[in-house]
């Protein structure tokens, strides 16, 4: 059996947050499992913190040049992944995200077959303009409506200058067929399940099967005879890992860590590591705020939160931190700062 505090720092070991990664750009976004990428300055945030070296311009050069792709993929949640692992997340992930949309929208919901047309309908406009689109143009073409889910019948990827640290703005797509090549049908969805599984183990792990299907969105009964198959390391009752993934000791320090708005480390399938106290759950993820806020930690576990202001970072801690602390945190919130400058 493995204490939280071990569960802790396997965690943080496998995001880079225990010790940075020395990875260039898309092996570490396959490292971590890719970064959640709603909020553009989250994923420069996000990199930054798991890193020994990056640079503000680095991830903005692999949007450009496509070695990095910003997608909708789990949970019908936009992430940033390597160029690599687009077309298998989103395969194993496409039913799981129609059926959620079908459902959410309701009996409002236009049928598959007007959302099947409406897709060969984006798909000619996206050719005759060139590539993309803009979100107020798709919009007119197809209605809000279907423009809202039309990316689960065309894959669609957000592409720069839009989504970036210099215009966050994220209004511009491109079909993934074009952007990314290829179009996804090469990858059967077992075997894309599969990647999926191994991804998130291999990042978060170890972890229950509960908490696989909390983080890739599909429905447990899918997962269940992917889990069986696999024959993956199974830890204590409950616990699934990939071969060789670290266990470092549970007394192993942790240094101070500096995480973004919707950092996936946070969420609930993460719960089992203490990685965001239980206690101070309500004070980042309310009704009012599903985005959480930007929030540091202190030995593996999260202990306040900060922003950027006149060009320094704020601290707001959620109890008395000693001067070490203090010192170590501030030395940090100044590296950080310099992203920002």
């Amino acid at each position: 059996m493995l204490s939280q505090r071990a569960l802790n720092r396997a965690l943080l070991a496998r995001q880079g947050l225990l010790e940075p990664l020395d990875l260039r750009l898309p092996r570490a976004l396959e490292r971590v499992g890719g970064l959640q990428a709603q909020y553009a300055p989250s994923m420069y945030v996000g990199l930054w913190s798991r890193l020994r070296l990056f640079a503000r311009d680095e991830l903005t050069a692999a949007l450009h040049d496509r070695s990095a792709i910003q997608g909708t993929l789990m949970r019908v949640t936009i992430h940033l992944v390597s160029r690599e692992d687009y077309w298998p997340l989103a395969v194993a992930t496409r039913a799981a995200r129609r059926t959620w949309w079908l459902r959410a929208v309701g009996p409002e919901a236009p049928s598959p077959r007007a959302m099947a047309a409406g897709a060969r309908t984006l798909r000619r406009a996206l050719h005759e303009a060139g590539g993309t689109l803009t979100k107020k143009e798709i919009d007119a073409l197809l209605g809000r409506r279907r423009a809202h889910g039309i990316g689960l019948w065309i894959d669609l990827v957000r592409v720069p200058p839009s989504g970036t640290w210099e215009r966050r703005r994220a209004d511009v797509f491109a079909a993934a067929e074009d952007w990314v090549g290829s179009d996804g049908s090469d990858v059967s969805e077992r075997a894309a399940i599969e990647h999926l599984v191994r991804r998130y183990l291999t990042a978060f792990g170890p972890a229950s099967a509960r908490d696989v299907a909390s983080f890739t969105g599909l429905p447990p009964a899918a997962l269940r005879p992917v889990l069986e198959r696999m024959h993956l390391r199974e830890l204590g009752e409950e616990l699934l890992d990939v071969d060789g993934g670290p266990l470092p000791d549970p007394a192993t320090p942790a240094p101070p860590r500096f995480l973004p708005t919707w950092d996936a480390t946070l969420l609930v399938h993460a719960r089992r590591t203490g990685l965001l106290p239980e206690e101070h759950r309500p004070k980042l993820f309310s009704i009012k705020t599903p985005h959480s806020f930007p929030s540091f930690t202190v030995d593996g576990a999260v202990a306040g939160t900060w922003r950027h202001e006149n060009g320094a970072i704020v601290l707001e801690p959620f109890g008395r931190l000693d001067g070490a602390t203090r010192r170590a945190l501030r030395e940090e919130a100044d590296r950080l700062a310099q992203l920002h400058a």
